[in-house]
């Protein structure tokens, strides 16, 4: 292949999945501001839209202890006439209201159906550097990912739910039901799902299994996350490791999955999904850390990309949580039952490139992402260990930054 045609490819592909996530984030719109975390060593900024965001990473398993320390929020009991009003912290991407592209859009519907009016914030939760999470009265909503979430729970700054008031609760999977619960008690409602996958060029490269990736020479790319932690940890658990569970790992298993990283040869990280298609697109990188959706996106775009055996693998589950002291508890509630829907998540899933809760989603442009990920086949959720906040969390952080820097 000529390097022209592997630039044409290059660009096709990573368009393709600019287009899928929704490209970059416009500013200046009536409804959102969006809320980007600083750099590395600098102090979070307040701006107009309010507190600074929380950070990125990805689990959901607070320890009692942090949770005794004050007395719990309880479920809502039931759903008023509405306070005409929601506030809404959202990941990017993760709710469009047509600033983006005036042809995606579920916030005007909303509105228009339920008379609650969406005052929208949107964070990029992409460092994992221990910042704290929202305070509870700065949001109504939130759409957090499994660390973000875990530590909202722990910290008593999210209500238990009242599933009986969500009117589609039931059509999610008991699987994804159950990653967001705690003692009993449901704080989230499953939005997008994912897996994490080996990734390599068959032109390159025919890796026997997923340790291939932390073996090979390079160039390799790896998801910029401290939760990379628990792929090394799946690894040695092939290789015989006792580990039940890669994101409950003894000081000693840690250090362990840590010290794969540690090979000779080109490390890359990545932390925008496109980076992995720019790489593979342009014949630059032989391995990765990817996606289902990221192998289709390059499949489309005519590279040779395959994905190293099937499972076991670690997921992702993000979740929208309802705050310990929300203002407008039942615009909450009417939120959730609309982000549950079927036809929203439908959206939410296309755009996003991530898997949707309901399956009664995978229709229409979402039903391509529903193949890469079995979404409504029985074993979809076989093999996948959905990530969840680890007890030790900082440690973990540590471990990463000495390894990514």
């Amino acid at each position: 292949m000529s390097r022209t045609h592997r630039l044409v490819v290059a660009v096709a592909a990573a368009g393709l999945l600019a287009s899928a996530c929704g490209g970059p984030r416009q500013d200046g719109t009536t409804r959102a501001t969006p809320m980007i975390m600083p750099a590395a060593g600098r102090a979070p900024a307040a701006g107009p839209a309010g507190p600074a965001a929380p950070p990125r990473s990805s689990p959901v398993s607070p320890s009692a202890s942090a949770r005794a320390s004050a007395p719990g929020p309880t479920p809502l009991a039931s759903i008023g006439t509405g306070e005409r009003a929601v506030s809404v912290l959202a990941l990017n991407g993760y709710v469009e209201w047509g600033g983006t592209d005036p042809k995606v859009s579920w916030v005007g519907e909303f509105e228009k159906t339920t008379g609650c009016k969406v005052g929208l914030r949107f964070y990029d939760p992409s460092r994992d550097d221990g910042a704290s999470v929202p305070a509870p009265s700065s949001f109504d909503v939130i759409s957090a990912t499994p660390v973000i979430a875990g530590r909202l729970i722990a910290e008593g700054k999210v209500a238990p739910l009242n599933t009986a008031l969500l009117h589609g609760y039931g059509k999610i999977p008991k699987r994804l039901r159950e990653l967001p619960a705690e003692d009993g008690q449901v704080y989230g409602v499953p939005y997008l799902w994912g897996l994490n996958q080996v990734l390599y060029d068959s032109g390159e490269v025919d890796p026997d299994g997923a340790d291939a990736v932390f073996a090979d020479e390079g160039p390799v790319m790896f998801r910029d996350s401290p939760l990379s932690l628990a792929d090394a940890a799946l690894v040695l658990k092939d290789r015989g490791a006792r580990i039940k569970d890669p994101f409950r790992l003894t000081p000693e298993q840690l250090d362990a999955a840590a010290e794969l990283f540690d090979k000779p040869g080109r490390r890359l990280f990545w932390s925008d999904p496109i980076e992995v298609v720019k790489g593979f697109a342009a014949g630059s990188v032989r391995l990765a850390q990817g996606t289902p959706y990221h192998r289709d996106v390059l499949s489309r775009g005519g590279r040779p990309v395959r994905a190293v055996g099937d499972r076991p693998v670690t997921g992702w589950a993000d979740l929208w949580m309802v705050s310990a002291r929300a203002a407008h508890p039942s615009c909450a509630y009417r939120w959730l039952d609309w982000t549950g829907s079927a036809d929203v998540q439908r959206q939410a899933a296309a755009w996003n490139g991530a898997a949707p809760a309901n399956s009664g989603a995978c229709t229409g442009r979402a039903r391509r992402v529903c193949t890469a990920y079995r979404m409504g086949e029985p074993d979809a959720f076989r093999g996948v260990y959905f990530a969840e906040r680890p007890a030790d969390y900082d440690r973990w952080i540590d471990r990463w930054s000495q390894i990514a820097g």
